[in-house]
């Protein structure tokens, strides 16, 4: 059994590009719709409800467009929404993001691991039951990054600012002497050459995507909804913010062919072109 639909991937703005080049990379044959709700970017700061309202809307508006999975591409909004539109949606597989905490646990040699997210992450109900489960005999310090997603949103990827808020957020977990520092927000791997340059290479930094990835890859299997192998992949874009700001970053992650429809909302709905 195969399916053509789409696979729905949704983000606050273009950081979950950064999930979706990941994903195009590992399944070449699926087609992609890419939805940045650049009108209410950054989700870090919003209520849990109000992102889970943006949520539901992003969803309703990928399903109409024929969506097979839908990938939350957002660690806000997993935090916020996933067991909420599982329970409201029963017959769609949902993919969500959490903070890679497991992995970094399993790697680290000093027991110190740090988490850098967004205030929203680190309150939700998700991200405790994580560390809860996986970090038994490991210190997890986490580290809200107020400001980065808008610094990266604005096309601020590697200036004096962005490099002064980052070693504000950094240099008190180095001191603490992690050696693994999970990104905890899609937007946060497009600054990860910055983050390297400044943890140095004592410190292994986690990206998730290729696990959302490889995770999204077992649900179309175990549902049988893989695309045709005769089928060529592609990817639709859609933002209801800049269209500039989402091209340039496109085209920064290898993407530039990918077509951008501006998608605004309209008296609270959503409806993709």
């Amino acid at each position: 059994m195969t399916s053509e639909r789409p696979i729905g991937i949704f983000d606050s703005g273009i950081g979950g590009l950064t999930v979706t080049a990941t994903i195009r990379q590992a399944l070449p044959t699926e087609r992609l719709l890419y939805f940045g709700d650049g009108a209410h970017v950054p989700y870090g700061p919003r209520s849990l409800e109000e992102v889970r309202d943006f949520s539901f809307g992003i969803t309703e508006a990928l399903l109409e467009r024929g969506a097979k999975v839908i990938v939350i591409a957002c660690n806000t909004a997993s935090a916020a929404a996933l067991r909420a539109l599982r329970e409201a949606y029963p017959d769609v597989p949902f993919v969500g993001m959490e903070p890679a905490v497991k992995p970094a646990v399993e790697h680290t040699r000093t027991g110190v691991v740090g988490v850098i997210a967004t205030v929203a992450t680190f309150q939700s109900e998700l991200y405790a039951t994580i560390v809860e489960r996986f970090a038994q005999g490991v210190e997890v310090l986490h580290q809200p990054c107020p400001g980065l997603v808008k610094q990266i949103e604005a096309g601020e990827f590697d200036t004096p600012t962005t490099e002064r808020m980052l070693r504000g957020w950094l240099e008190p977990l180095l001191a603490k002497n992690i050696d693994a520092l999970v990104l905890g927000c899609t937007h946060y791997p497009i600054v990860r050459p910055l983050i390297e340059r400044i943890v140095g290479p004592g410190v292994r930094v986690i990206d998730p995507a290729p696990a959302i990835a490889r995770q999204l890859q077992r649900v179309l299997h175990r549902d049988g909804i893989e695309a045709p192998a005769e089928q060529r992949g592609d990817v639709q874009g859609y933002t209801s913010g800049d269209r500039d700001g989402f091209v340039a970053m496109l085209e920064r992650l290898g993407m530039p062919d990918v077509p951008v429809q501006a998608a605004p909302w309209h008296n609270g709905v959503l409806h993709l072109p």
